[in-house]
């Protein structure tokens, strides 16, 4: 090869290199304070969606009208909470009569619904209802009430808590107050986990457990409430204690002891910013602490799994929400977040 080919092939190799190390070298940094061309397109790309938005519906059956009860109402908070983030069309409502609630289940079975929460005051009058629903494909949680019987019934979990185990824990703070005559009133005919509060209540408590039966007015007439426990207090001098099942009947029972004007402890299932209140003031002793706003939020979340990856939780176990116990030394904690209706 003569010296101008060989000049010339050096050239062409040269060159060749050059292109092959001009396209693996980083890119050049822009100068201090100016951003580079393709990083900033980058940046004003809209970011992705954190959570898939399925256009899913689900319906919400409950044992009481939310609207009118301040624990359900915190429920519904939950649910329509959760609804909100995910994406998902909720449809809600309750009624305290069985068949109304049985019917609010059918449909939603008939609206084809995506899933179905549903809480069991009352089994045998749901039962029908739940069933139908399962049959037609449609997934089940039951909340609140329920535990005992939501694996036969085909529901894929429970999310409350163990409502025996919380009257166990009642019965106990009753002891260290040293109680010796305690009423249990009861607001709703036929719910069984208020049954079994006080079933629980009985286990555990040293002394004397009666059963006192509120639900002709219930939750639905406040007033009448807290005269019929006033007329029981009059006509039994010896009860020195009170455990409601709700917070707007602690309410209730609050006034009648003010109106008796005789040194009765009160105490309550559940929470609400009148509660908290009076916990603080030494007016009620404790509240039993079931997280209401878990038993609304954790379903949807539940569903929504379940209907984009065939998620299921608890391992055929219930997943619990409570028992816990408010009383004066945490009551401010909560206080504020009950304010704003998430407790």
């Amino acid at each position: 090869m003569n010296h101008s080919k060989r000049t010339s092939l050096i050239l062409a190799l040269l060159a060749i290199l050059a292109m092959v190390f001009a396209a693996c070298a980083p890119a050049a940094q822009a100068p201090a304070g100016e951003e580079a061309a393709a990083p900033a397109q980058e940046e004003a790309a809209a970011p992705a969606e954190q959570v898939t938005q399925a256009g899913l519906t689900f319906g919400l059956a409950v044992h009481s009208n939310p609207a009118e009860d301040s624990f359900w109402g915190v429920v519904e908070r939950g649910a329509k909470d959760a609804a909100d983030t995910y994406g998902i069309t909720l449809k809600s409502g309750g009624s305290g009569d069985p068949a109304e609630q049985a019917q609010l289940v059918e449909t939603y079975v008939s609206d084809k619904v995506d899933g179905i929460i549903v809480s069991l005051a009352n089994p045998d009058a749901l039962k029908d209802s739940v069933k139908r629903a399962v049959d037609a494909g449609i997934p089940v949680i039951t909340i609140n009430s329920g535990v005992d019987v939501f694996k036969e019934l085909g529901a894929i979990t429970h999310v409350g808590q163990t409502e025996f185990v919380a009257g166990q824990g009642a019965g106990e703070q009753f002891n260290k107050a040293g109680l010796t005559n305690v009423l249990c009133v009861i607001h709703e005919e036929g719910n069984i986990g208020l049954e079994q509060r006080c079933d629980g209540l009985e286990d555990t408590f040293n002394g004397t457990v009666e059963r006192f039966n509120v639900a002709t007015t219930g939750t639905r007439d406040i007033a009448g409430t807290s005269a019929s426990i006033q007329d029981k207090l009059i006509a039994s001098a010896d009860v020195d204690g009170i455990l409601t099942l709700n917070p707007d009947v602690a309410g209730a029972a609050l006034d009648a002891i003010n109106a008796v004007g005789r040194d009765v402890k009160l105490a309550t299932f559940d929470l609400s910013p009148a509660v908290l209140d009076a916990i603080e003031a030494g007016d009620i002793l404790f509240a039993i602490d079931q997280q209401q706003y878990l038993q609304g939020y954790l379903p949807v979340v539940f569903l929504y799994l379940y209907n984009v990856n065939l998620n299921t939780v608890g391992g055929g176990n219930p997943v619990l929400t409570g028992p816990g116990i408010v009383d004066q030394s945490n009551a401010a904690q909560i206080k504020e977040l009950a304010a704003q209706g998430t407790r």
